[in-house]
């Protein structure tokens, strides 16, 4: 990709053709148990906007299977072809530079159909690796940005999942958190700037024993999903079955499970094409403005997520508005995480939770299963 203007000039290094490279993972459908976890990560997939998920719970809950498995339901998307940014070239306004310069030059923009990427950002990152690099001799010397793109570039227009994301470096959360403001990464060394489009799903998993995550990161995810262990032995054994088969013959299980990943995916596919015409009513919204003020919420983020993420559950349950059941059922998950710290209380954040939605919204609370 380059610009004719010396100033301006781009090159990334790369073509980020690893995006389509095939691995074999475990079904999203056969993941035993863990309902809020799976219902928070299809969520996400139905509506980017939801601010993403956070995972926290017991050590070997599947907490990153499940993360990677996400990535063989997504539906493939368009993306201009050779963009080491994946632009959509039905959006011509969140274009990098470079394709912005080939549509003022009036050329042609092919588009491929590709996976929608899932990129893992590894706790040992350096910024360099996230953020991408710029070779300043050949900036200096030949006025060519030349530019190798980072896991940030990788990421964009899908997801970018981080395990363990309380131990990560102080200094990477902090770009994190600026990309995700802006959608934008941008990368300065000696005076000279490249900035691209960088929009993705933020995915976190972590054991909260480990510590916890700074809360202006945590603020950020729109979802903050509690898995624990299983205690049910039917699905334990389950669990154990289901892996090792899966380990010992992957392919017959991956075959074993097409039909109910394909159930899966059509379901996905239609909530999404749902999701711009469900309604939801004033009232609704009220109950949800009454629930985190009463809970003494921080901000707006709150009732902005329980209002995306009941909107996108109704879609999912193929309903065209909201109902009640669906602020009950994404409450918990949304404002979690949002709780003032009481050192002294003695009653856990989903159970604060819980009681408030009795007062506002008083009937028992329904569990949804995400594979029916």
């Amino acid at each position: 990709m380059k610009h004719d203007s010396r100033s301006n000039r781009i090159e990334p290094i790369g073509n980020g053709s690893r995006l389509d490279t095939p691995v074999v993972v475990y079904p999203f459908a056969a993941i035993v148990g863990q309902e809020e976890m799976k219902l928070a990560l299809l969520l996400s997939v139905i509506d980017s906007n939801i601010g993403g998920v956070m995972i926290f719970g017991h050590r070997g809950t599947g907490k990153s299977t499940a993360v990677r498995a996400l990535a063989n339901l997504l539906p493939r998307v368009s993306r201009v072809r050779g963009c080491p940014y994946g632009c959509d070239p039905a959006v011509p306004s969140q274009f990098c530079d470079g394709c912005r310069a080939r549509q003022k030059a009036g050329k042609r923009l092919p588009a491929d159909r590709t996976r929608v990427p899932v990129v893992d950002l590894p706790l040992g990152a350096t910024e360099d690796r996230v953020c991408g690099t710029l070779d300043i001799e050949r900036a200096l010397g030949e006025g060519v940005k030349a530019f190798e793109p980072g896991l940030l570039a990788r990421a964009n227009r899908g997801f970018l999942y981080i395990d363990e994301i309380n131990l990560l470096d102080d200094h990477l959360v902090d770009i994190l958190l600026d990309v995700a403001a802006s959608g934008r990464n941008i990368v300065e060394r000696e005076g000279i700037s490249v900035s691209h489009p960088a929009r993705f799903v933020l995915v976190g998993s972590g054991n909260p024993e480990e510590g916890e995550l700074r809360p202006q990161l945590l603020d950020r995810f729109g979802l903050h999903a509690e898995i624990k262990t299983i205690s049910d032995v039917e699905q334990r054994v389950e669990i154990v079955e289901r892996r090792e088969r899966f380990e010992g013959h992957s392919q017959s299980f991956d075959a074993e499970w097409y039909p109910e990943q394909e159930k899966l995916r059509k379901r996905l596919a239609r909530a999404r094409r749902m999701l711009p015409s469900v309604g939801i009513d004033r009232a609704l919204l009220l109950a949800a403005a009454r629930l985190c003020g009463a809970l003494q919420i921080d901000g707006h983020r709150g009732e902005l997520t329980i209002a995306r993420a009941a909107r996108a559950l109704a879609a999912f349950d193929g309903r065209k508005s909201v109902a009640a059941q669906d602020i009950r059922a994404v409450s918990v998950m949304a404002l979690r995480h949002r709780l003032r710290k009481d050192p002294l209380g003695n009653i856990g954040s989903s159970d604060l939770v819980e009681q408030a939605l009795e007062d506002v919204l008083p009937q028992s609370s329904s569990r949804f299963k995400v594979i029916k």
